[in-house]
């Protein structure tokens, strides 16, 4: 462990002049190269020693605050994601020159990068501190120079000392005289605390030429993440009306909080400038891959507990990433079928959902209606080893893009072609075609801005369905359930990096860990519950198909009412459903949750994702990866 540095060996008025003199950095740096740190970034175990402490009374209520917080979040655990390595497989087997794949590891593994192992093309080619991801001393010595644009981790790291014989650390405090921290410090607001710091990573060209619809070139990269452009371009970034920083979202302000467990204990808190460091983004299901890989019954490098917190915070972020609003008929009868049934997504985020690496990532609304715990409509329905439901019906949110000679797809060095990109736009998002949707799902608005509403319509056919209670025809109800899920690694894309390795283990071992864990399940980012009377019913006396009480016939997907293509070109749909009018007999398979609120006349229950801090509640219980038996909807190499 590194020595804590004593603030009585110096004065407190050298100590804060010191600190102000490095306010601006050194006056001209370029981006970071491997080998160019004369300090080595420190240990985030150092950092613990002191960043690791209780919520003060004033936050006794909130998330923890310390920034110890970070250790069980995708940031910092960004070097171990196996998702990550796996793919890194792929594109080194596909790259054009060699090391291409270095642009993948200085942004996954800035330690690595630094020491001059940006070749590493697996996990056990790190050293142990590779293995932290994105941490605190790399963000804290963050700085801009001026010049290096954002995207492509382009990162620019203070090297210079200061007068404790390290290298500052940068943030949002000030401190008076006599309260100074046991280490140098470097005030830094217009840098680390905005979002053009996020943005260092969170834009990512590959070096392909990006094609055109007639596979013409376009002049300029293949823009392959967007994720701070689309901020940038929104209603959220520099002028647009609702400004709000990367930071507003995924590390929510705290008020009263200690700069370290020293500060805590003498009762000195800071008003305002603090944020928590749970870091939450959107992939769920993750935590409990790594918890399994990496916690107390892995490596155990990374303590449970940890993953819980990171857990809850992805929980919170994604119940506020969406809403959802349903039209819905006031009662069913199963003689006509649902003529009619609206479904409006809003995206309150300040980037496409969903965002960033675009491979094997999808949103999509799932549409059940069950009486008695049989399924009797259906679209998007997910399906355990599968994914979603395709059927026609299905509305989708995605960015699939291919290497245009061939529509091969899942291959991130060889993509220069987006076939669709109709993720939801962000409000306001103005025209550019780095950021444009692809596809003819959205149109410009007056404003020259794209919508960030997305309304899909259902039709649901007659369906014929037994009774179950014929004694009493007032009691029948049928359960409506609408939902937003989403999925960071489909199960076809997890068995793509398994199949196609032909260079090492990491598609193996990610493929391994995911059904370790029960195979991968979706996350729920809002949701709408209704219970509603039923007509229509077939008496038992009445059938013809043989079928005993309890089980009937239902009319399946139903037909399209709306855009029913999921993405169109290459993508299309992979026939998985079935077809608007068909019959088919109703599957015996509840679709989970009670009767919310029940009632005659029906009632509803609209809401984003459960808020709480359990491991459960936004993942289902899944089986074991299975293979995808349905073709993909574009070749896969």
């Amino acid at each position: 462990m590194s020595p804590l540095h004593n603030r009585a060996s110096r004065g407190p008025c050298a100590a804060l002049a010191a600190a102000l003199a490095l306010l601006a950095g050194p006056a001209a740096a370029t981006p970071t190269p491997p080998g160019g740190l004369q300090n080595p970034l420190a240990n985030p175990e150092d950092c613990a020693e002191c960043h690791s402490f209780p919520n003060s009374a004033e936050t006794k209520m909130d998330p923890l605050v310390a920034p110890i917080a970070w250790q069980g979040t995708m940031m910092a655990n960004a070097a171990r994601d196996p998702i990550f390595w796996a793919g890194v497989a792929i594109a080194h087997q596909d790259e054009e020159a060699p090391g291409e794949t270095e642009e993948c590891v200085r942004c996954h593994a800035p330690q690595a990068f630094i020491g001059g192992r940006g070749d590493a093309i697996e996990l056990a080619a790190l050293e142990p501190l590779d293995r932290s991801g994105i941490e605190c001393d790399f963000c804290h010595r963050l700085m801009d120079d001026g010049e290096t644009p954002p995207g492509n981790a382009r990162y620019v790291i203070d090297d210079v000392l200061g007068i404790d014989g390290k290298v500052p650390k940068r943030g949002p405090w000030t401190y008076k005289p006599g309260e100074e921290p046991l280490h140098s410090w470097a005030l830094s607001t217009d840098f680390l605390g905005t979002s053009r710091a996020c943005g260092t990573c969170h834009d990512v060209t590959t070096p392909r030429e990006r094609v055109d619809d007639q596979g013409q070139g376009m002049g300029v990269s293949f823009n392959e993440q967007r994720t701070f452009s689309e901020w940038r371009n929104s209603a959220f970034g520099p002028g647009g009306g609702d400004m709000q920083s990367c930071q507003g979202c995924h590390m929510p302000a705290v008020k009263d909080v200690a700069g370290c467990g020293k500060y805590l204990s003498e009762g000195l808190l800071h008003p305002t400038g603090g944020r928590r460091h749970d870091l939450g983004g959107g992939n769920r299901f993750m935590i409990e891959v790594l918890r399994h890989l990496y916690g107390n019954d892995g490596t155990a490098e990374v303590d449970d507990v940890f993953y819980d917190i990171a857990a809850a915070s992805i929980e919170r972020t994604l119940a506020s990433a969406a809403t959802l609003e349903v039209e819905a008929p006031a009662s069913v009868d199963l003689q006509a079928g649902i003529p009619s049934l609206g479904v409006t997504v809003t995206n309150e985020s300040g980037h496409k959902l969903p965002t960033g690496y675009s491979e094997g990532r999808v949103m999509w609304i799932e549409v059940t209606a069950s009486y008695g715990g049989a399924l009797v409509y259906s679209s998007g329905r997910w399906l355990d080893g599968e994914g979603p439901e395709d059927d026609p019906q299905v509305r989708r949110y995605e960015a699939i893009a291919v290497d245009y000679a061939d529509q091969a797809t899942f291959h991130l060095l060889r993509n220069n072609y987006w076939v669709v990109d109709n993720r939801l736009p962000p409000k306001g998002l103005k025209a550019d075609p780095e950021t444009d949707p692809v596809g003819d799902r959205y149109a410009l608005q007056g404003d020259n801005t794209w919508p960030h509403v997305d309304a899909a319509s259902y039709t649901f056919p007659p369906a014929e369905v037994v009774d179950q209670t014929p004694d009493d025809p007032d009691d029948d109800l049928i359960e409506l359930r609408v939902r937003l899920l989403y999925l960071v690694n489909t199960p076809e894309y997890v068995e793509f990096l398994a199949d196609n390795n032909m260079t090492n283990q990491s598609g193996a071992i990610a493929l391994d860990a995911f059904a370790a864990v029960g195979g991968v399940q979706p996350s729920v980012i809002a949701e709408d519950v209704r219970m509603l009377p039923v007509s229509g019913l077939v008496p038992p006396a009445s059938e013809t198909s043989g079928t005993g009480t309890g089980s009937g016939t239902s009319a399946g997907s139903g037909s399209s009412g709306g855009d029913a293509s999921s993405s169109g070109g290459a993508s299309g749909s992979s026939g998985g459903g079935s077809s608007g009018g068909a019959s088919a007999t109703a599957t015996a398979t509840a679709t989970g949750g009670g009767d919310d609120s029940g009632g005659e006349g029906g009632c509803g229950c609209r809401s984003g994702a459960p808020d709480g801090g359990g491991a459960d509640l936004a993942l289902g219980l899944g089986l074991v990866l299975l293979r995808r038996r349905r073709p993909p909807r574009a070749r896969r190499g």
